[in-house]
């Protein structure tokens, strides 16, 4: 058994609002290189080996954790940060984008499942029509009924992001004290780098373009800023963040306030490139913020503490040798 950090709302939201804002920029400044002709997948990579790279220190510092923790680390890079952004677009490939975007965020749903079928834990009422009120706000803010056409294999596609971001959640809520977040999140990142490197063949990657002045609103950049802050902000710094979330919330709570990772990304869009909400989407981005508000009050104002299993670890728990205690403490902001 290992022992999860106590649960904090104050801190918990605090966290989650935060991460919210760091993903949501990852649309906002990777549109100037997707404009100047990078293929997204390129982009991707570009987000996630940059990441890998910031965060090398880390891993050597930790190396001690691939033979402690080796199912965590793969699956990690696997799914939440490789299989995620993979199968997403390649979902987008085939079906509209808004209705791409609502699977994938479909993922808090099946979390709700996973801990009350799988887990066969009781699942607050409230962070159930939080969850089902913000997919329905996200339907209103996507537009989904706008070019909507059906195709099998992209439906799936996005399904599979969606059991890929419910991971995200759950193998957050999985790590014990013991566990620097940190440390699984730049394995992660290396093992992601080399999965998206694969398919996005980094070779024919246009890298004359990251040393262009690049338009972002009335602002220009170079290329290798935008993708620095997508590394280092929108990656590293937002599942850091993300995981910090959902040890002090729970999966299913951290899982209903994340989709204000979308009104994030959309208000940015909106301050700096311009692009405006209808009144629709307006509407959307208020149902979501009320159905964020309503699954945080699933967890108790009053700290307690709770207890899970880790998979790929002995029932006593062996901490990493190299790490001085105050580095293992989650709660060390």
């Amino acid at each position: 058994m290992s022992a999860l950090p106590t649960r904090h709302r104050p801190s918990g939201l605090a966290f989650a609002l935060a991460s919210a804002l760091a993903f949501g920029g990852s649309g906002v400044f990777a549109r100037p290189l997707l404009d100047a002709g990078m293929d997204p997948l390129h982009v991707t990579w570009l987000r996630v080996a940059g990441a890998a790279l910031i965060l090398l220190p880390v891993a050597l510092r930790h190396w001690r954790l691939v033979p402690r923790r080796p199912l965590l680390l793969l699956a990690y890079g696997l799914f939440p940060m490789a299989g995620v952004q993979a199968l997403y677009f390649a979902a987008i490939a085939r079906i509209p984008v808004g209705v791409a975007l609502l699977l994938e965020f479909l993922g808090p749903v099946l979390v709700l499942l996973w801990v009350r079928v799988v887990r066969r834990n009781r699942v607050s009422p409230a962070a159930v029509i939080g969850v089902v009120s913000a997919v329905a706000g996200l339907g209103l803010l996507l537009e989904v009924w706008a070019g909507m056409r059906l195709d099998a294999i992209g439906v799936g596609l996005a399904l599979g992001a969606a059991a890929a971001q419910a991971a995200f959640f759950l193998l957050g809520d999985a790590m014990g004290e013991d566990t620097d977040p940190l440390a699984v999140i730049a394995f992660g990142a290396l093992i992601a780098g080399v999965v998206l490197g694969l398919l996005s063949r980094p070779w024919t990657l246009p890298w004359h373009l990251l040393g262009a002045p690049l338009p972002l609103g009335s602002l220009t950049l170079p290329g290798w800023a935008l993708a620095s802050w997508l590394a280092l902000v929108c990656t590293a710094i937002a599942y850091f963040l993300g995981v910090s979330a959902i040890k002090r919330l729970s999966p299913q709570v951290a899982g209903g306030v994340a989709y204000l990772e979308v009104v994030t990304a959309i208000v940015l869009a909106w301050i700096l490139l311009g692009e405006a909400l209808n009144t629709m989407q307006l509407l959307g981005a208020m149902v979501i913020v009320t159905g964020a508000f309503i699954a945080q009050t699933a967890v108790p104002p009053t700290p307690t503490t709770t207890a899970a299993s880790d998979p790929d670890e002995p029932t006593t728990t062996p901490t990493d040798e190299g790490d001085p205690p105050h580095s293992r403490a989650l709660d060390r902001h």
